[in-house]
């Protein structure tokens, strides 16, 4: 069974409900650029029962849709949660994006996730393998802080060997990190190393989809990321968005 995640976190950014859809937007378009097949349309997230509506990848439909999910008076300081999903089609593993973000409350880190889910697929498929260039999308379409790749094992023996909260920054197969946290990357880890334009970094332990890397190596890689500094926590209250 296939069950893989790609998650980002940033620091307290206010950002409206069209600024949100703009860098949505951005990530959707990249997810299609890598499996156009699967990732080209995209669903309101609705009851299992319910027919769930397609979304027209404009700005204006998508920050429509955020509005209509967060009607509270306070959705301006605790920030939006929405949700787009792919349909379930057979052969084709189902992709669901969730934010939560944009808010003005300092204590919460903002968030972003992309999830591949499949009863009968595993993680040979090619959206999979290709994680590190989703990893890298979803890091430089929301500006993130940090970003990890990683399944229900990896997550869990990094979390337990650290004592790791869920927000505070870490590595799984992929590792996303922010300029700054980039400059103190030791080199040598055994993977790809992938710069943006703004200088944000992915260490890509499977090599593009060419390797592997066990438990341990991922667990190694983090100790070896938090020794260079290039992992320390935000400070809480947030004062930044990015380290």
């Amino acid at each position: 069974m296939l069950d893989v995640v790609v998650h980002a976190m940033w620091g307290v950014r206010e950002q409206s409900p069209d600024q949100l859809a703009e860098r949505w937007l951005v990530l959707l378009r990249g997810l299609a650029a890598i499996d156009g097949d699967t990732c080209g349309q995209w669903y309101e997230a609705v009851e299992y029962d319910e027919t769930p509506p397609a979304v027209r990848l404009t700005e204006s439909a998508v920050a429509a849709y955020i509005d209509r999910e967060n009607p509270a008076s306070d959705a301006d300081y605790i920030g939006r949660v929405a949700s787009l999903s792919t349909a379930v089609v057979p052969g084709r593993p189902r992709v669901s994006t969730w934010i939560n973000a944009g808010g003005s409350a300092n204590r919460v880190p903002d968030s972003f996730v992309v999830k591949f889910r499949s009863r009968e697929l595993d993680e040979s498929v090619d959206l999979v393998r290709r994680s590190g260039e989703v990893m890298a999308a979803v890091g430089a379409s929301w500006d993130a802080d940090w970003g990890e790749v990683y399944n229900d094992d990896e997550y869990e023996a990094v979390a337990d060997e650290f004592g790791l909260s869920v927000t505070v920054p870490r590595g799984g197969r992929s590792v996303y990190l922010s300029p700054g946290r980039a400059a103190l990357a030791p080199e040598g880890l055994p993977g790809t190393y992938t710069r943006n334009a703004a200088g944000g970094l992915v260490i890509d332990l499977t090599r593009g989809g060419t390797a592997e890397p066990s438990v341990a190596s991922i667990v190694e890689a983090n100790r070896e990321l938090r020794a260079a500094g290039a992992l320390d926590p935000l400070p809480v209250p947030f004062d930044r968005d990015r380290f």
